[in-house]
This record gives C-alpha cells, structure tokens and sequence, in this order.
C-alpha cells in the first residue's frame, strides 16, 4: 500500500509512524523546513496522549524533552485559589503530564518516522487539486519536486495532516466549513529572575483567569517560567507585544510580575474554531488532527496522536482501505464530539465578562472539589498504547 501524508507537524508525522507500522509506503510532503525546537510556544501531553506516543514507539523520547507536571492549579486575578487538580490525569494515575516545546515533539515525531522508514519531503506546497479526490490509476502527474513514483494518482491512501487551514479538507469537499476567529489570541514567552514566592515551583501548571483573559505559566527545572497570555479580544488583533500585555494585565499581580522577567518572547497567535467537519474521509483520503477536529483545551497534541494510532489500528485490521477509513471515522466522531463541547466551554470560561468572572469565581471552587474527576474520567480513560502491537 502506498500512502500520501500532506504535512509533517504533529499529526502528520505520528501518522507516518502508524501507517510504517501496517507496512504501508509512506511518503510525507510538507510546506516548511525542520521546525527546530525553539519555534512555536510549549504545549501539555495529559496520559491520554503519552500513552499513543508508547503505541508508537516514542513515549521516553518525547518524555526526556520536557518535563513532568503533575498538578493543575486555577486563580482568580485577584490570586485567590480556585482549583487544586491532577494535571492530564486522574488522581490514581501514578504517570504525570508532560509539558515540551511544540517544536521539540516534531523533532521526535520525525526521527521517529525516518527510523521506520518514511520520507519525508519538505518545501513542497501542494495545490488542493493534487492532494485529494484523484482517482487511483488516473495518470494525474506529480508536482514540480515530488519524488520520483510517488506521484498522488498512484497512492493507494491520502492523509490530510495539514491543519486548521487544510488544503486536504477542501479538496475533500469544497463545501466544508471554514475556520473563524474564537476572540482570542494568545502570545507566549520564557522568563527568567522570577521569585519562586511568585511562579511557585516546578511541576504545577497554573492558569489564571484574569479580567482580560487567561495567563498560563509553568516552572521549567532550571527555573525559568513558560507563560502565555490568552487574551480575550473581540476583533482580530494585530501582534502584540509585552508593554501591550503588561498593560492588559495590569493589577493582575502575578502575570505581571512574570512578563517583566521575560527574555523571549514568541508572535501573537490567533484563535480559530471550526464548525463540525461533515466529511473526514471518502473511501481514500482521510483527515486527521486540526485538519478534521481542531479543539484545544490542552487536548490538540493528544487528540493528533489518537488520531495517527487509531488510523494505523485501523488499517492493521480491516480488509480494505476504504473499510479502515469508515471504521476510523465512526470510532474517532464519538470522542471528539465530546471533546469539541468541552473545548467550548473552556473558551467561554475564559472570555467571560464581569458578571461571569464573578460567578465563576463562586462556583469554580466547587465544580473542582466535586465534579471533576467524573467530567473528565472519559477523557483519560482512553489507552491506546498497545493498539499497534
């Protein structure tokens, strides 16, 4: 079997490793250079999604370039404790979050596929007409620079892993919905020189829901603090920088504090959310990761990796292709349905106005002593990290 995979970020790459895994051909073609590991911000991997990095072979490599988190803890702006959890976790669960550079997890998810065989082709932008909806065998030819016989009309399987923005998910079917602002953009950094009085120590990933939006922040061993500023906006901004932050935050104590020790200091990011995708796959192409399901709420990396693991599963044990692609979109609707709800109200919380931050502040306190560990036990309680053997 010969397969296509569009993109090489998180999605893309844990699905070469998958696809290699069923002994199928695989090429990846993407846009961009090697990422390196210091662009982009820091993300979060909860069990969930370090147990699809064991399936695929790459939980202690992943592991050994972040470091683990084991508590989450929630405050209002005025400091005021709002929540003491588990982070990516049920409380039982002896294994902790890992928290790594966007960057780095590619990195891996790369090395990994090449060791099991895949190429990878970077530079390569590929029109929609030419990643999609070509029927085997109909002698359409590559694109300037594609690989020798490795042309998109001979590919038995076409994975869009290509994004919020995919080319894949148009070409699939043109009346797909498109991505729109969420009111929020997000701006990251690392710190140094901040009191352990003020960022708390390592191993505790903290959110703040501040009058303007959440500040998120995390002790690295070496002491310094990764932090982004999730800010509520309601038009789209343009990038903004730290002294528009500082102001946004200011009275809000610790966030301030932080952003005054920062030492780097990434691009603004927007924040899109997507209308349910009603098609994902046709019986040849398929879409995985933001492509299909973009949803946050920490959860985007994990959700990625399931994708990659379940499709590989799937394809492991079905007769047919297009018998894989049908069993993969039934099994990955049902949980990333649930998962969507849930990401959505994780954006209202933060971009609450005045009356609700006060309401929120009331009640959040509660929800977390007394429900939390039942909301999100569907959530972790998924373990894929044999699915491949």
């Amino acid at each position: 079997m010969r397969v296509i995979v569009v993109g090489a970020g998180v999605a893309g790459a844990a699905s070469a490793i998958a696809l290699r895994r069923t002994g199928a051909e695989v090429t990846v073609v993407e846009a961009h250079e090697d990422p390196g590991g210091e662009v982009g911000s820091f993300l979060s991997l909860a069990v969930n999604g370090l147990r699809a990095l064991d399936a695929l072979g790459c939980g202690r490599a992943v592991a050994e370039r972040g470091f683990e988190v084991a508590r989450q803890r929630m405050w209002a702006g005025s400091g005021r404790l709002l929540g003491d959890v588990p982070r990516g976790r049920p409380a039982d669960e002896p294994r902790n979050s890992v928290t790594l550079m966007r960057g780095h997890l590619v990195e891996e998810l790369r090395a990994a596929a090449l060791r099991e065989g895949a190429e990878i082709v970077t530079g390569l932008r590929l029109a929609p007409e030419e990643v999609a909806g070509v029927p085997a065998g109909a002698g359409t030819s590559a694109p300037s620079g594609f690989p020798a016989g490795a042309d998109m009309a001979g590919a038995d399987l076409v994975v869009g892993a290509d994004g919020i923005w995919s080319a894949v998910r148009r070409a699939l079917d043109p009346a797909a919905p498109v991505p729109r602002y969420a009111g929020i953009h997000s701006v990251s950094g690392i710190s140094r020189g901040v009191p352990a009085s003020v960022a708390g120590g390592p191993g505790v990933f903290n959110m703040t829901f501040a009058r303007n939006g959440a500040f998120i922040h995390l002790t690295a061993p070496g002491g310094e603090v990764w932090w982004t500023a999730q800010v509520s906006s309601g038009r789209e901004p343009s990038d903004t920088g730290l002294e528009r932050l500082e102001e946004l935050y200011l009275g809000e104590e610790t966030p301030l504090a932080i952003m005054r020790g920062t030492v780097r200091l990434h691009r603004s990011v927007l924040h899109h959310v997507l209308a349910e995708v009603p098609v994902w796959q046709d019986g040849r192409t398929v879409l995985v990761g933001d492509a299909a399901h973009p949803v946050g709420s920490g959860q985007g990396a994990a959700m990625a990796l399931e994708d990659a693991v379940v499709l590989g599963r799937a394809l492991k044990q079905e007769g047919s292709v297009s018998a894989a692609l049908a069993r993969y979109d039934r099994e990955r609707r049902v949980r990333l349905t649930k998962m969507a709800r849930a990401a959505s109200a994780n954006r209202d919380a933060k971009t609450a106005g005045p009356v609700g931050r006060r309401m929120r502040e009331l009640v959040m306190p509660l929800v977390f002593r007394r429900f939390h560990a039942g909301a999100t036990a569907w959530l972790y309680a998924e373990d894929l990290s044999r699915a491949l053997d």
